[in-house]
């Protein structure tokens, strides 16, 4: 190679990721970025150019849990503070999305040079991995650590700073080839094999139960093991449910598959988890979802056993009263060989969530007698029941909002069990950060584009990060949002008037907003539903428009079960 030739820091950049793998970037292009930007456009990389570096994150959190591999999104210095947001979302999700800073002089740093912030601390707390480049020659070297630190054990969102001396300064093209690794490519994540001891010890546990539940989580997700999750579970019919705030790990098509694991949004697993004897929580974390693993949630003379692929996810899980190091897949293939079966207890739960589903479709019945009767608005509930029942097999389901989140996740379980086998499910991550919607539901019509995507979003989450709408034009990407238009920040209004002394709510709500005309306005296709008859007919209208839709459906207030558990006319009103 003609060591002659020099390409800036940028470039070396852009090709580092294109070593890797990397598909397509995510920004808000800004001068600090420039020779970034050129890199990518001699990769030929393609680059989505979002109205805001929070969306510009959210895309890629939104493309990294759908393909479950690296995506990058590169900001300015004054950017990654707009995209703080979206790192908090993927950290939550343990998404491995790397977030680069064009940041401020390497050869000025501490002197309050141009748009100086020191991004790497804030990014600390946030990320597996933030640190900043401080040599051109070693842009290679950190891309690598980078992307490993993103995807080895529990994966999640890293960040690297790259300051603008030596992003824009020339360096040979072949720089940092010389030391090893020589081969920069993606190379598979290592799993973690089970101590042989400690894994029959566990299977022996499990051998000796006689109502064992399992309990998925992210590492199942990420390590791509559902499969193998779904082939044990079935074969010895144990019952498996899904840690809240996460795309549900099965499709419905597993028959072992139950629902959350949350007893107010799936209120059979509470009666399973209490009655269980063995807890087999694999890939997951005792947080606070799963109250540290403490009573009520499971019960103290309950056998409490965590299987988890890293050191770290285990560090969480100190509580357990059995531990196991193992990649989930490996755990799984081990727990298959099992002889044992538990079909009584498996046929118990099958039929609490036939109930359970029979139970809400005969309240939304009453419901709707009464809406027509007295002139009332749909049920929230009723819209997410509704909405699903225009979809197909494969299509994408996004929802985001407070109680428009809650009562989509309770209508996913009644839509399924009516047989509806939806491609995925996405939706806020375990910190509920409003306004990723729009984001996530491009991000699963970019990946799938065959297939139909809705999202169903309160008024208020459309109003934290709505005007993203307007990438999904850019880029062709034809979504349908429902509105789920109750006027205000219904699930916060419900909290103060169980908490406020005078049983109101106050700084609430919304004025009569026209989202429908918005999308209109932008070239889109928009309609207001007003009554629960005419939704049917206008959700094909949308799907059938083949453009960017919004269905702004006047809905009324209800409060969720969750939130009803949440909150009541004390002083103090704890969410845990």
């Amino acid at each position: 190679m003609n060591m002659e030739t020099k390409i800036r820091g940028g470039a070396l950049l852009a090709r580092a990721f294109k070593q890797k793998g990397i598909d397509h970037a995510f920004t808000l292009a800004g001068g600090f970025c420039n020779p970034a930007l050129e890199g990518f456009m001699e990769c030929q990389m393609p680059v989505i150019n979002c109205p805001h570096e929070q969306i510009a994150g959210h895309l890629a959190d939104g493309h990294a849990r759908i393909t479950r591999k690296p995506t990058l999104c590169l900001v300015g210095p004054e950017g990654f503070a707009n995209a703080v947001p979206a790192m908090l979302e993927a950290w939550g999700e343990r998404s491995p999305v790397i977030f680069v800073t064009g940041s401020s002089t390497l050869k000025r740093q501490g002197a309050g040079g141009f748009k100086e912030i020191d991004d790497v601390a804030i990014a600390a707390p946030l990320t597996k991995y933030s640190e900043q480049i401080v040599d051109g020659n070693r842009i290679g070297e950190f891309v690598d650590r980078a992307w490993r630190a993103a995807t080895t054990g529990y994966p999640g969102p890293v960040h690297l700073a790259l300051p603008v001396d030596i992003m824009f300064s020339s360096f040979d093209e072949d720089a940092g080839t010389d030391e090893r690794p020589f081969d920069m490519a993606a190379q598979p994540a290592p799993r973690a094999w089970p101590d042989p001891s400690v894994l029959e010890s566990v299977l022996r546990t499990i051998r000796g139960a006689k109502r064992p539940v399992v309990i998925a989580g992210h590492g199942v997700w990420w390590s791509k093991t559902e499969t193998q999750m779904d082939k044990a579970c079935t074969k010895l019919r144990i019952p498996v449910y899904n840690v809240p705030y996460h795309t549900k790990t099965l499709g419905e098509s597993s028959e072992c598959y139950m629902g959350l694991a949350d007893f107010h949004q799936y209120h059979p697993s509470k009666p399973a988890i209490h009655e269980a004897d063995v807890v087999i929580m694999v890939g997951c974390r005792l947080d606070n979802q799963m109250n540290f693993g403490n009573p009520p949630f499971i019960p103290k003379d309950t056998k409490l056993i965590c299987v988890n692929g890293s050191s770290e996810e285990l560090d969480y899980n100190h509580g357990a009263d059995m531990q196991l190091l193992s990649d989930p897949g490996a755990f799984f293939d081990a727990s298959a060989d099992l002889d044992e079966t538990w079909d009584d207890w498996f046929t118990l739960q099958q039929q609490r969530r036939t109930d359970w589903v029979q139970e809400w479709s005969d309240h939304l019945e009453a419901e709707h007698a009464t809406d027509v009767a007295e002139g009332r608005k749909m049920h929230p509930l009723q819209l997410a029941v509704d909405v699903q029942a225009e979809m197909k097999d494969g299509d994408w389901l996004v929802f985001d909002g407070g109680n428009t989140h809650f009562w989509n996740e309770i209508g996913t379980n009644i839509a399924a069990k009516r047989g509806l086998k939806l491609g995925g499910i996405m939706h806020p991550g375990n910190y509920s950060l409003l306004g990723v919607g729009v984001s996530f539901a491009m991000s699963a019509k970019s990946v799938h584009p065959d297939k139909t995507v809705v999202l169903v979003s309160g008024d208020g989450a459309f109003l934290s990060g709505g005007l993203s709408i307007e990438t999904s034009f850019q880029e062709n990407l034809p979504i349908v949002v429902v509105i789920d238009n109750n006027g205000g920040l219904d699930c916060i209004s419900q909290q103060q008037e169980k908490l406020f002394k005078n049983q109101q709510h106050y700084a609430t709500d919304f004025r009569d907003i026209p989202f429908h005309s918005m999308f209109e306005g932008l070239g889109g296709y928009g309609e207001l539903v007003t009554k629960r008859e005419d939704l049917s007919g206008a959700i094909q209208r949308a799907i059938a428009s083949g453009k960017p839709s919004c269905i702004n459906v006047k809905c009324r207030g209800v409060i969720s079960p969750i939130v009803a558990a949440t909150v009541d006319k004390r002083d103090k009103a704890s969410i845990e």
